[in-house]
Order: C-alpha cells, then structure tokens, then sequence
C-alpha cells in the first residue's frame, strides 16, 4: 500500500493546524545547541504525524527531525520536518512550514510543504507536476544572475564551524540583486518553485528539510543539485542548490569562486 498525494496533503494540514494552535502562546522552548532550538510544537507536531503515517502505512521507515530514524522498509520512505523555521515559530516570526515527502527505492515521488500562516499549500508529484492551492507551478523565467532574488540559510554551529555559508552568502550578495534569508529551508524551496526567488542554496542542511521542497522545485521546472553540481542531495551530509535551471551554472560558478553572471 503506498499514499497517495491527497494522503500528504491531509496530513500536512492537520499538523499545519497544530502549529497554527501553539503559536503565539507560552510554549515550552528547549536548547538542542546555542541556537538550534526545539518546542513542545515541534514534538506534538511530530508525535502526530509519525503515529498517523505508522497507522495508514505500518511498514514504512520514517526519517524523522527529532527521532531520528523509525525503521521500516528502506523501499518505502518518509522525510517529515514537523516544524521547519523553529526559531522564527519561538520568536513569534510568522515564517515557518511542515514537510512531509514519500520516497520509494531512494527517490522521492510525493511532496508537500504547509505554511498554515498564510494557508498556502505546495505539493508535487513526480512527473505530473507541482502545485500550490490548487493552481500549477512553475519557476522563473530569470536568466541572469545579476537579476536575480536569492535566498539561503545558515548551519546551527555557524559560531565554531568554519564552513558556515558566510563567504558564499557575501560572494553571491555582490553579484544578484540580493539575498533572503527567511529562516524555513521547506518554504524556500517553495518560494523557487513558485517564481517568487531564483535560486536557494545552502551548504550543510537535513534531508528532512528539502526531500519535499527539492521534488517541488523540479516539478515545477526548475532544476536541484548538490552545492557541487551532483545528484546527491539528500545523502547522509546534504548540501543543496534549487534553481529556475537559467541561473545553475552561473550560481555553481559564484558559489566556487568563478562570477561568470
């Protein structure tokens, strides 16, 4: 038995409205690091949509932000981010998403990112396209570097790790019209597919964190790659670069030291 893209879209919401419930109100707020931080939202959020995939789907593995990995099938796979954008969510910044992906034999197949502050759903599925409420998808048609709105983020141990995006962040603010950095890798991703930015990077993130958004991304046109240009986005250590496809190679060279835009 295997879902179907009305199953993320359900399940998606339901935890959308936990977010939508909590926010604002004196929640629980734990510290996984200095500024990795980790609500009572996130794990009730979580909790429900583990327990309502492990009902409807008993053997499948799921690939978890807070558990960690639920064994199952490796054949049958989901990549859930109960609550992507925590620390805006903590700080009462209204930027934060669910993500929920199904993969089968290590390629994701279904997709759909939640922001249930402004209600709007993104969703894909592969090779029939991608969708937001409803109405399709599709990237931008940008194809100059120097034209275009970036958006990125930045690891969690940006104070003691030195491969912390920062050179890269100054490097393409010089030569596009500007850098975002709204705090939710999932609505990034999202914002891609949708035309609203026209490219995203980041060098060191979770595969829960863009499993959904990437498969959004390309069936919306546009292009995903590692930070290197491979396939392997959503390997043990991902790195990931989403495009409208103009702009890659001008974003592979900046981001390697070569402005060729």
């Amino acid at each position: 038995m295997k879902p179907t893209l009305l199953d993320i879209e359900n399940i998606s919401r339901s935890a959308g409205k936990i977010l939508q419930d909590g926010y604002g109100k004196n929640i629980q707020i734990d510290s996984k690091g200095v500024i990795d931080l980790v609500t009572e939202i996130d794990r009730k959020s979580e909790d429900y949509l583990v327990s309502t995939i492990q009902d409807l789907f008993p053997n499948h593995k799921i690939i978890t932000e807070e558990r960690g990995i639920v064994q199952g099938s490796d054949d049958q796979t989901w990549y859930i981010d109960p609550l992507d954008g925590t620390v805006n969510y903590a700080h009462g910044v209204p930027i934060f998403s669910v993500s929920v992906a199904y993969a089968e034999a290590g390629e994701v197949i279904l997709g759909g990112v939640y922001d249930p502050m402004q209600e709007e759903y993104f969703c894909a599925e592969r090779g029939k396209g991608a969708w937001m409420n409803g109405a399709p998808l599709k990237v931008s048609k940008q194809k100059s570097l120097d034209q275009s709105l970036l958006v990125t983020g930045f690891p969690y141990d940006i104070r003691t790790n030195p491969e912390n995006n920062l050179d890269h962040y100054v490097a393409l603010t010089l030569c596009s019209r500007g850098v975002r950095r709204l705090g939710s890798a999932a609505i990034d991703l999202a914002y891609i597919a949708s035309g609203r930015f026209d490219g995203f990077w980041e060098v060191r993130i979770h595969s829960w964190d863009i499993a959904a958004g990437s498969l959004i991304v390309e069936e919306a046109g546009g292009k995903v790659t590692d930070v290197r240009g491979g396939r392997d986005f959503l390997s043990p250590s991902p790195s990931v670069l989403a495009t409208n496809g103009h702009i890659h190679s001008q974003m592979l060279d900046a981001l390697h030291g070569e402005n060729k835009s």
